[in-house]
């Protein structure tokens, strides 16, 4: 199983999926120029994970995925929720794998974009909000 480490940039968010760390995160601004090339392969990799935690069949807390956007396109937006998505068929089969969606306090539209998320992937968000 692979690390996938990708460095913030102007147009794409930081993305750490490290799983021997228990670390997990996308942050910063999400609008690459190839949106779908840029979250196909963190997609590609969650399945890998998926697929891992299936073959380990782990029954204890695998780690909690920090969504920490300061602004996100609408196109990668349905690029989150399809990984969002995912994550909630892992948890489905009983893995207790979480998302926690950060927003800042003057940020109304970013809290509610997580809370529609939420909705939309049938599981909930714990939500955090930043000072």
């Amino acid at each position: 199983m692979r690390k996938l480490i990708i460095e913030q940039t102007t147009y794409s968010p930081k993305v750490i999926l490290d799983h021997e760390k228990n670390l997990f995160e996308i942050s910063g601004e999400s609008k690459p120029p190839d949106v779908a090339a840029f979250y196909l392969n963190i997609i590609r990799w969650f399945d890998d994970y998926s697929e891992h935690l299936d073959r380990s069949q782990s029954t204890g807390h695998p780690g909690v995925l920090n969504f920490d956007f300061q602004y996100f396109n609408t196109s990668s937006a349905k690029y989150i929720l399809d990984l969002c998505k995912k994550i909630g068929d892992v948890r489905s089969k009983g893995i207790n794998l979480e998302i926690k969606w950060h927003y800042e306090e003057d940020d109304p539209d970013m809290l509610e974009a997580g809370r529609e998320m939420s909705k939309l992937a049938k599981f909930p968000f714990e939500f955090v909000q930043k000072n």
